[in-house]
């Protein structure tokens, strides 16, 4: 995982109208969709298209690179290289797919198998590419989606004539559209109902990209935060299981309803509320909201004590490890200490400075004794002498 330092001030700085821009972009859109379906939607089929196979192939390429040499030949190198005949046949393969699915795109049976697949390539791309670089971006950003979602699904329906929102009706086409077109940025998985009216028309449950990509920032949020404090995928794995529920959530209350749902309400609230008790659970959400978390290094001992004589005794050798352990420098600063149960060095630290203490004074206490008794031992032999 390759990680992004973005924790300068010039970064943060560019970063922060970011939510209000997308926000602003996605209410042009929905509006461009809803007064001018019929001409916009081919902008965003093309938009679709254009996204999914290069996604396709980004998801692909790494393993047409691992490749045995006998099944990919290089070419040979020089300044008019050209890529390997693997990636040639992928990139043929992806564009032969993405046409096949902007030819049958309205076929029922088997298209919304080919859009899926295109579907979920498109979202890891956008994952893969754009990155937020703090928690605090994150929320913002999920929290202003949030609430754009909540508006054009709860409030528009009092402000159009026919009561209907304006998300659900852009995300399922409208009815009077000349076009038959349908929006391409969603998933459409058919519902499972038996009935006459399934053979004219098979009704499809939605779910828009923005619902997987949205949350999708905080969770590869949370994974290279896992990599960054070197922990056991704690965040990662706590996130995405907020997601599922949240989804389990979501589709709970649109069969209870009746109705379409904002998916954002229920997902960003399980995904950021998990997150951050995670968090506090670990005492790391200082760190955890400004990103500036440092990987635990063992202590270094210092170079001075490198040099000193080695008595050969194993007691010595564990008595020079603890006074290297105590003089040690002084780990970085962070804003929040580290969590016990995560890192033991809170609890050797105390104990190996006692120890040194302990044992350094039993050491100066020993050594006027033995002083002293070879001063006498010395004195008598002198004596000895003078009396013969």
């Amino acid at each position: 995982v390759k990680i992004r330092s973005l924790d300068g001030p010039s970064m943060q700085s560019e970063r922060e109208p970011v939510a209000g821009a997308v926000v602003t972009m996605s209410c042009s859109i929905m509006l461009l969709l809803y007064f001018f379906y019929d001409g916009f939607v081919y902008v965003l089929i093309a938009t679709f298209g254009l996204g999914a196979g290069t996604g396709l192939y980004s998801c692909l390429a790494p393993l047409a690179r691992r490749l045995p040499p006998q099944l990919s030949p290089r070419p040979p190198a020089g300044p008019r290289a050209c890529p390997r005949l693997p990636l040639l046949l992928l990139a043929g393969l992806c564009a032969a797919v993405t046409a096949a699915w902007v030819a049958h795109h309205n076929e029922d049976r088997w298209a919304w198998l080919l859009q899926d697949a295109l579907g979920v390539a498109y979202c890891l791309f956008v994952l893969r590419r754009v990155r937020l670089p703090t928690l605090k971006n994150c929320a913002s950003f999920l929290l202003a989606l949030l609430a754009f979602d909540v508006f054009f699904v709860f409030i528009t329906p009092l402000l159009t004539r026919t009561g209907e929102s304006i998300m659900v009706e852009v995300a399922s086409g409208p009815v009077d559209s000349s076009s038959h077109e349908r929006l391409p940025m969603v998933l459409r998985v058919p519902r499972l109902s038996f009935s006459a009216l399934t053979l004219c028309d098979q009704p499809f449950s939605i779910l828009g990209f923005g619902d997987i990509v949205v949350p999708g920032f905080l969770v590869a949020y949370c994974h290279r935060f896992d990599v960054q404090i070197q922990s056991r995928q704690v965040y990662f794995v706590a996130c995405t299981a907020a997601y599922a529920v949240g989804l389990l959530v979501t589709f709970v209350a649109m069969v209870l309803m009746q109705m379409g749902q904002p998916a954002l309400l229920y997902l960003v609230s399980s995904t950021l509320l998990t997150s951050l008790a995670v968090a506090a659970c670990r005492q790391e959400l200082t760190l955890f909201w400004t990103g500036q978390a440092r990987a635990k290094t063992p202590a270094q001992p210092v170079a001075g004590l490198h040099d000193a004589p080695s008595f050969g005794s194993e007691q010595k050798q564990e008595e020079t490890a603890d006074v290297h352990t105590a003089g040690a420098p002084a780990p970085a600063l962070t804003p929040e200490p580290v969590s016990p149960c995560s890192c033991g060095f809170c609890f050797t630290l105390p104990v190996s400075i006692l120890r040194a203490w302990v044992e350094s004074r039993w050491h100066l206490s020993e050594v006027p004794r033995a002083s002293s008794r070879h001063l006498n031992a010395r004195g008598k032999q002198d004596t000895a002498c003078v009396r013969t």
